[in-house]
């Protein structure tokens, strides 16, 4: 199952027909919307669903920018401790080296650094490998362009939010083992705080950069680095584990032995470990370094789309994630407390049309703009004050998900990007690029997998149903490679990260002659009539995403025969294949989920 609700989410029942458009558009005035309400509800349903035209994608959040700072700044406010003091005997200056965790708040790796310092340098490297490069084996964009522009805006927001707190933010282009040795040099910095990351490209860099930093030599009494017999030392580099709800020092065994079906991983973390509380921040992180910068050559700049030699066409259609840490703690609180939808999540986490079906928080996720246990205390907070639920819970569900795929990563290792998958199972995989580029374009014949593939090249986002339906279609029915999926969803997503894409791929692929995965239901085939008929039984997804199907009557749009364009493919299977996932949904919030959290 692709579980990114938080990856995506939301809730709310749609409004009639005439009305549903306004889902994806700004909020008009509550006269206009009365009004057009009125009119659909005494308006045939047989004329069919025409969304509006030339109108820019939605923002999400949709809040405007006061009522987002504002929604940040109480988010600050709730996590500052004025009392907070530097560790006794803390000197020097810390490099602080944001990867992906491009947040403030519940920064583990900041914090430390801060306590540890007495100045702090935060530091971010455009790696070109990664907003440059090709993926590992079909050579698609490493990094696309909405994803570099969502990049974008998160590093910003950082800088902004570094400024208000007496920092900033150092931006350099290059990689990070030549970069930070050499800052490292400059400013004397005794150690080099960043958070850990599980997959391969990472953790090499993560070498090369100890590596370099190895090579340098600080002067004795400078940056807090001499040793006991006044011999200079070397920076070093701290690695901080903060990618995940569950921390891995409190998982209930070492992650060599993470159970491989996620139904035992959840309940063992459920009953026997306790998600920590998010840290607290001083008032104030500065100073920022007084000397060193001017050889650096100032503070950088953040790249544009344009130095990056990438380009956005504005969709007119869909969803528009606006990036940084400020967006997110706005979305929260749209989504939490606002528009109060997460009473409903569970029940409206499978749809597809519109920002509010689902929480929408996983491009924020992926970034480290939010961090999970954020919205874990959110979601006890919103349980204390307003309600507990399946849906409360469920957000807790698909964060142990994700959670799940980040230790499964470590676990595993390079294996969950081969071809055979961490049970390297081996099948025989078509590598079609003609049947490929039809399912990438959004051009199979089937309106359903043709919808979400070009909502994904719109927005850069796909609801978690679309994710497993077109999963399921190119595995099972195109019969081509699954890492040629992963690898397009790489280049395309705005919430991608190795652990919970390539994850899902595998999980995915699963089944009794694929089987790549460590999914022990057998047979993951989604039936597409099936799925066409419960999730979109009006054809309003479809039609909004392909116009040629607005003017046939709301059955027929998602089985439009000779009106659409030709089916690439026959299926292979046609329905019966839902029961297991539907037991699998119907699981409730354990009574005791809180009984070992602080």
């Amino acid at each position: 199952m692709l579980h990114h609700h938080l990856l995506s989410s939301s809730a709310s029942s749609f409004p009639p027909a005439a009305a549903q458009s306004l889902l994806l558009l700004p909020r008009p005035p509550a006269a206009i919307l009365r009004a057009l309400i009125s009119m659909a509800a005494s308006t045939s349903s047989s004329i069919p669903f025409r969304p509006p035209r030339a109108v820019l994608a939605a923002a999400v959040p949709s809040l405007g920018a006061e009522e987002t700072a504002a929604a940040a700044d109480e988010a600050f406010r709730r996590h500052t401790s004025p009392g907070l003091r530097r560790a006794v005997g803390a000197g020097g200056v810390a490099v602080v080296w944001f990867r992906s965790d491009l947040r403030v708040l519940d920064n583990e790796a900041l914090a430390r650094a801060w306590a540890a310092s007495g100045v702090v340098l935060p530091v971010y490297c455009v790696d070109p490998r990664a907003l440059a490069g090709a993926t590992h084996r079909f050579g698609f964009p490493k990094t696309g362009a909405l994803r570099a522009q969502f990049l974008i805006e998160c590093l910003g927001d950082l800088k902004r939010n570094l400024q208000k707190r007496g920092l900033d933010l150092l931006v350099r282009h290059g990689k990070p083992e030549d970069i930070l040795p050499a800052i490292a040099k400059a400013v004397s910095a005794h150690t080099v705080y960043a958070h850990k990351e599980t997959c391969s490209e990472e953790l090499l860099v993560e070498r090369l950069v100890r590596r370099g930093l190895e090579q340098v030599v600080l002067p004795q009494g400078q940056g807090g680095a001499s040793g006991r017999n006044n011999r200079p030392l070397s920076p070093k580099l701290q690695l901080v584990w903060g990618a995940t709800m569950y921390h891995t020092d409190d998982l209930p065994f070492p992650v060599s032995n993470l159970p491989d079906v996620y139904t035992q991983f959840r309940k063992a973390v459920e009953s026997k470990s306790s998600v920590r509380s998010c840290g607290k921040l001083p008032p104030s992180l500065g100073p920022a370094p007084g000397s060193g910068l001017d050889e650096l050559g100032g503070w950088g700049s953040i790249p544009t789309l344009e130095s990056l030699g990438l380009s956005v066409t504005k969709s007119e259609k869909g969803m528009r994630f606006v990036g940084g840490e400020s967006a997110a703690l706005g979305r929260v609180h749209e989504y939490f407390w606002k528009n109060d939808q997460v009473k409903v999540y569970k029940e409206t986490r499978n749809g597809m049309l519109g920002p509010d079906y689902s929480t929408k928080f996983s491009p924020w996720l992926a970034s480290g703009s939010l961090s999970p246990r954020y919205v874990c205390e959110e979601v006890k907070r919103y349980e204390k004050q307003q309600v507990a639920n399946d849906s409360t819970y469920w957000v807790l569900f698909e964060l142990i998900w994700r959670d799940y795929f980040r230790f499964l990563s470590a676990k595993y290792g390079n294996s969950i990007f081969h071809l055979g998958g961490p049970r390297k199972v081996a099948s025989k995989w078509s590598q079609d690029e003609a049947l490929f580029e039809s399912w990438k374009d959004g051009r199979t014949g089937y309106p359903l997998i043709d919808a979400n593939m070009k909502e994904l090249l719109a927005t850069g986002f796909m609801s978690n149903r679309g994710r497993q339906i077109v999963c399921s279609f190119l595995v099972r029915d195109m019969g081509i490679d699954w890492r040629m999926g992963a690898e397009w969803f790489e280049t395309c997503l705005l919430d991608y990260d190795p652990a919970s894409n390539y994850g899902n791929w595998t999980y995915g692929a699963a089944g009794p002659l694929t089987g790549v995965g460590n999914d022990p239901r057998e047979d993951r085939y989604f039936s597409i009539p099936k799925q066409a008929k419960t999730y979109d039984p009006d054809g309003k997804y479809v039609a909004y995403w392909l116009p040629e199907l607005r003017s046939l009557a709301k059955e027929r749009r998602n089985f439009p025969g000779a009106s659409y364009i030709k089916q690439v493919v026959p299926l292979k299977f046609d329905g019966g294949h839902q029961r297991k996932d539907q037991q699998f949904n119907r699981q409730t919030r354990p009574k005791n989920i809180y009984r070992r959290q602080k």
